[in-house]
């Protein structure tokens, strides 16, 4: 995550404290995408999902996996848990570079997130996924 091309130069501080360990993923659903054996099962992408309030906490894809979908695949897994949770949505508030794939794969704009120095230093866009029911 830290080693993320998107949190390179001024983002980095947004990724600085965070610890994806075994006290996080005790305290989250978190989900991994692994690369088969010819990348040494590899982690290539994870998610973790939160149920209350429902929101999309964390979903990063190594650089060098990037373009190959496993976002969306992700992406589809998270809606999936989220609906086999009874959750109707799911809150996201994007990476600035970001944005534009939670578009794509059907999150809708509902606001902004602002700033949060000294962490964060720019606003940020908060997307939400509807989740139809079956």
């Amino acid at each position: 995550m830290r080693g993320s091309g998107a949190y390179e130069g001024k983002y980095a501080a947004a990724v600085a404290g965070y610890r994806v360990g075994p006290d996080y993923i005790e305290a989250h659903r978190a989900y991994v995408a692994v690369g088969p054996d010819e990348h040494g099962g590899r982690v290539l992408g994870f998610y973790s999902l939160v149920l209350a309030p429902p929101e999309l906490d964390l979903l990063f894809v190594a650089d060098e996996a990037q373009g190959r979908g496993i976002g969306r695949l992700l992406v589809a897994h998270m809606l999936s848990e989220a609906r086999a949770a009874g959750l109707d949505r799911v809150m996201v508030v994007s990476h600035l570079p970001a944005a534009d794939f939670y578009h794509r794969v059907g999150a809708v704009r509902i606001g902004t997130a602002l700033a949060n120095p000294p962490a964060v230093l720019w606003d940020r866009p908060e997307f939400e996924f509807r989740i139809p029911s079956e």
